[in-house]
């Protein structure tokens, strides 16, 4: 087994590692959930640290990570005073479509960690450090298999990302702070926040229709033009995600 296939097979890991952890937390009533949860969720996110710096990413490769994450942790920043509106999704959605799972996922890990030292950090930040990763990794992988050319499909996707990120965030809230959690905490912790999740959702559509067509033209002619990350996948060269 090459280096690039078990740098895939870990991630594929990292992601199941957190849910399979909240279920058994959630089946035993383990005392010290809030915790071991942060550990389990920044123990998800090393192999993808590591599995980019197995690719050797040069300088170029560097450079759209960095600036998609800034500009999507100062959007969210921009629109802080609107609860839940935001266009840190769309954004890191549209760059793994652009730069590939790993990429997007970087991504958004990193504009959810840059974007809280504005809002502030806390146990929060390693799960939506986690949940925005995995929006980027999965556009990335709808991205390279085109499933987002059809703009409704695009769009949905969209909105269950934004809606979905939030329904994850409140996992922290009700192992964190909830004991013991009950089906009626979980009732009630949802149905409060209904109105939020779709703000959100809503918001991911509209910054996806805004953004989407122009800036992914421009970063797809770019990739190309210097080979930046995966522009070697679509010229049929071997490359990891």
């Amino acid at each position: 087994m090459g280096i690039c296939t078990k740098s895939i097979a870990f991630q594929i890991a990292a992601l199941l590692l957190p849910p399979i952890f909240l279920a058994v937390m959630a089946v035993t009533a383990y005392p010290y959930a809030a915790a071991a949860s942060i550990a389990v969720i920044l123990l998800a996110l090393l192999p993808f640290f590591i599995g980019f710096e197995q690719k050797k990413p040069r300088p170029r490769d560097l450079v759209p990570i960095a600036v998609m994450s800034v500009i999507a942790s100062l959007g969210r920043a921009l629109f802080a005073a609107v609860p839940n509106f935001k266009p840190t999704t769309a954004i890191v959605m549209i760059t793994g479509m652009q730069f590939g799972p790993l990429a997007g996922f970087l991504t958004g890990a990193l504009s959810a960690l840059a974007s809280n030292m504005f809002l502030g950090q806390g146990p929060w930040t390693p799960w939506q450090m986690y949940a925005w990763g995995l929006i980027g990794f999965l556009s990335g992988i709808a991205g390279q298999r085109k499933w987002f050319r059809r703009r409704g499909v695009l769009y949905f996707a969209g909105f269950l990302a934004g809606v979905l990120f939030d329904w994850f965030l409140n996992l922290q809230y009700l192992i964190g702070y909830i004991r013991p959690v009950s089906w009626q905490a979980i009732v009630l912790t949802y149905t409060a926040g209904l109105g939020f999740d779709l703000v959100h959702g809503s918001s991911t559509v509209l910054f996806l229709m805004l953004l989407e067509k122009p800036w992914g033209k421009k970063l797809h002619r770019l990739k190309m033009k210097y080979g930046i990350l995966s522009a070697q996948e679509e010229k049929g060269e071997e490359s990891c995600i």
